[in-house]
């Protein structure tokens, strides 16, 4: 029985396979659609298609390491019971060695390792998605990933070349824990920065009994430091000695410099919960 373009697509779009799979079933049983999907189902691909619905809320952020690159990266599974199991974990593993070997844009990642992911997925029973990924390559410098709880948060960090160990360690830590968003007051794009000041402004003209605006001017600038202190690494208060920030904690340090960072929280954007992750970085690392 001869088959179509549109019959692939039909099949396609009835169990979630890939193209190049839904064509090879149909090509193995003489085009019968309803075979072909038998066929699938048999070879446990239509499965983990029919998983393609579920949200994959649970996972891990995992960090590894080959020959001076770094990888952090997300991948998502349904449960936390999955996500803490070993059959996970070597799944996540092996898409971190692809990356490492193949520094490809997420899309060519999830496409490359869909046959791996449809092996996993029958072992498992849920869905999986990989869902992002940094890569930083020692080049004359120093870069260090930091794994919290397991696979709640992740950081991967890139210093100045001579940054010792212990240096780079403590600033992802703390980078886990206050969760900055750029290294310097410099990095802070303009734009944001002017809505940032547009928001204090309205936030003191709308205050009882407000202020003249000459004054206001000068509280919109005070708040505007406590926001640099908020978000940018270098101003924050070093979560391990409240005397220093961490522009000064590098400063004593040899005038180590953070080049950049990348922070995951897992499943950030897609949980339902808020978790005080301030809180549980500082008390797991005995500071709280």
């Amino acid at each position: 029985m001869a088959f179509t373009s549109k019959d692939v697509m039909e099949l396609r779009q009835r169990t979630g396979v890939g193209m190049m799979d839904c064509k090879k079933a149909l090509v193995a049983t003489d085009g019968d659609m309803e075979k072909a999907i038998d066929f699938l189902r048999e070879k446990g691909m239509a499965t983990a298609a029919k998983k393609e619905g579920r949200i994959a809320a649970e996972g891990i952020v995992y960090a590894a390491n080959k020959g001076g690159k770094y990888v952090l990266l997300e991948v998502n599974c349904e449960s936390d019971f999955v996500a803490g199991g070993p059959v996970f974990r070597e799944y996540v593993d092996k898409v971190a060695q692809y990356i490492l070997d193949n520094p490809v844009p997420i899309e060519d990642v999830i496409a490359a390792m869909q046959p791996v992911t449809n092996e996993y997925v029958m072992k498992m029973g849920e869905k999986l998605s990989i869902r992002r990924y940094a890569l930083y390559e020692e080049n004359g410098s120093k870069v260090d990933t930091y794994i919290h709880m397991g696979g709640k948060i992740g950081v991967l960090v890139e210093a100045s070349e001579g940054t010792a160990p212990e240096v780079i360690h403590d600033v992802a830590l703390q980078i886990a824990a206050a969760n900055a968003q750029y290294v310097t007051k410099e990095e802070v794009p303009t734009g944001e920065l002017e809505h940032e000041k547009e928001v204090l402004k309205a936030q003191a003209l709308n205050e009882p009994n407000p202020k003249p605006l000459a004054i206001i001017e000068k509280m919109v600038e005070g708040r505007v430091q406590k926001y640099y202190k908020e978000v940018c690494l270098n101003e924050q208060v070093f979560v391990k000695n409240n005397e220093l920030t961490i522009g000064q904690y590098l400063k004593q340090n040899g005038g180590a410099k953070i080049l950049r960072f990348t922070r995951y929280a897992m499943g950030e954007g897609l949980q339902k919960r808020q978790d005080d992750f301030v809180g549980e970085v500082m008390s797991q690392a005995g500071l709280k």
